[in-house]
């Protein structure tokens, strides 16, 4: 019994620091070019800039934990929990790319294009999520609904600044 409490804590303080990594990373290699709120036109609804590290730290715990939920199905689950968390590496990965594409490059069409292609794969993670623990899932839904608020932002900066 001890060992299993062990092993969950030890999995959840993995699963939650993998993403916070992932983002902090981000963050690092996009830190000079973050001010992009300054430099150009936002779409009505655009929140401050600092409001964005606060909800993305959020989203990164909560991530974390669902994907730690998801891991300790695992051993009863294994083909279906390691899709699951595939897709959920795959949406980190598309994640951490947007962050260059978007504020790096600031190829505002392509980041749009590539955050409906990470949409996607969040949503096919909530759903493999789903087939696993209700729970993970569910916590996947302010991610879903912060990148599709991303995406609407994304657009409307691609569109008024052409």
């Amino acid at each position: 019994m001890k060992k299993d409490i062990k092993k969950a804590v030890l999995s959840f303080a993995a699963a939650i620091l993998i993403p916070l990594a992932i983002g902090g990373l981000s963050a690092f290699l996009t830190r000079g070019n973050m001010n992009i709120y300054e430099d150009i036109n936002t779409p009505p609804l655009s929140p401050p800039s600092f409001l964005f590290p606060v909800v993305w730290t959020v989203l990164y715990i909560l991530m974390g934990v669902s994907s730690g939920i998801v891991l300790l199905k695992r051993d009863e689950h294994k083909a279906k929990a390691d899709t699951a968390l595939l897709l959920y590496a795959s949406s980190l990965v598309m994640n951490f790319i947007w962050s260059l594409i978007f504020f790096n490059f600031r190829a505002y069409l392509f980041s749009f294009i590539w955050i409906i292609a990470m949409f996607i794969t969040i949503i096919l993670t909530y759903l493999g999520y789903k087939r696993l623990s209700s729970l993970a899932a569910y916590l996947q839904i302010p991610y879903i609904l912060w990148v599709s608020f991303a995406g609407y932002l994304n657009f409307g900066i691609w569109l008024l600044n052409k």
